[in-house]
């Protein structure tokens, strides 16, 4: 699928697109270019000793960030396709920084399209949140305007043959920043603090964040939302996982948490199909899609009105499961 193509990852310093490069590097020998774009230069330095470009001749380490479009149009000549993975997350830092988040997400999401299309890229896979679905905090909203760009960028593209498409994902497990290298840290200190004893999130393993831009990237037509069926777990399961002697601190939420995430909303559910291991959320015209994924895959169409909530959802890793994904 990769192979004799010229590739280009946003964010390819951070915990995906390390991951990601890592697996394009192994499964698909014959790319003809990986191009590795981040700001951050400590993090490429790192990189480069891990992959030394005397092994790997494909590799090009390249220093810009998604706010300059002139930078990045220069990264992105002669690239067919970009997986974008660049963005700000922190939750807290959003609440406090609003107009970084609202440069880097939304901003560079506009310039990351008008390069890609100026540039006649083949494909974009534009990688987002949960908390895009329905969001309350300003991280949430930033992708969610990024992901209605992506989206409206299909309208504007005339006869390229280019496509945007999104894929939309929970807490990657262990992840930097997220709750569970925080609690391992604690361990021996037994307390932990939880933001509140409710609180659920999604999980999803990096191989299956791999797999699903894969997925998409292969079968995508344009302007989709691909979402993994995902299980949930409790944030206090976690807590038991790591140290079930330790006490629970409760702190409350931090600005902008929700007690459950959304990945697909209950308005979303009306352009919603089901195929396989993914839910797709289709555009508004969305027949035409329809047709092209029925020659392809058993398509289900999902109950009007249904939501996917990481408090509702039918699977709950148990504390036994995740005790063993935490220290396997």
């Amino acid at each position: 699928m990769l192979n004799n193509k010229s590739i280009l990852v946003t964010g390819g310093t951070g915990s995906f697109g390390s991951a990601y490069i890592m697996h394009l590097l192994k499964t698909f020998p014959k790319i003809k270019r990986l191009v590795i774009f981040s700001r951050d230069e400590l993090k490429q330095y790192e990189l480069q000793k891990i992959l030394p470009q005397k092994k790997y001749k494909c590799l090009r380490f390249f220093l810009g960030d998604i706010r300059d479009e002139s930078r990045l149009q220069l990264a992105l000549k002669n690239i067919d396709i970009v997986v974008h993975a660049a963005a700000l997350k922190q939750v807290p830092a959003a609440e406090y920084n609003p107009t970084e988040f609202i440069k880097t997400n939304i901003i560079g999401a506009q310039n990351l399209i008008n390069c890609c299309l100026k540039e006649n890229v083949q494909k974009v896979i534009a990688l987002s949140t949960d908390k895009a679905a329905a969001p309350v905090n300003l991280y949430g909203a930033t992708k969610l305007c990024a992901d209605k760009l992506f989206i409206a960028a299909n309208n504007i593209k005339g006869k390229q043959k280019i496509s945007f498409s999104i894929v939309r994902y929970g807490n990657v497990m262990e992840s930097r920043g997220s709750v569970i290298p925080l609690f391992k840290s604690l361990k021996n200190k037994n307390i932990f603090p939880v933001t509140n004893s409710e609180m659920t999130r999604f999980n999803i393993l990096m191989k299956e964040s791999i797999n699903l831009v894969n997925f998409a990237l292969k079968y995508s037509c344009g302007g989709e939302i691909f979402v993994p069926k995902i299980p949930s777990y409790r944030i206090i399961d976690i807590a038991k996982a790591i140290n079930h002697k330790a006490k629970l601190k409760i702190i409350g939420i931090r600005p902008g948490e929700k007690i459950h995430e959304d990945l697909i909303t209950a308005s979303e559910s009306y352009n919603t199909v089901s195929i396989g291991k993914y839910f797709v959320i289709l555009p508004t015209k969305k027949h035409q899609f329809i047709n092209k994924y029925l020659n392809k895959f058993n398509i289900k169409h999902i109950q009007k009105g249904f939501s996917y909530n990481s408090g509702t959802n039918e699977r709950f890793l148990n504390i036994k499961e995740l005790k063993k994904l935490i220290f396997n």
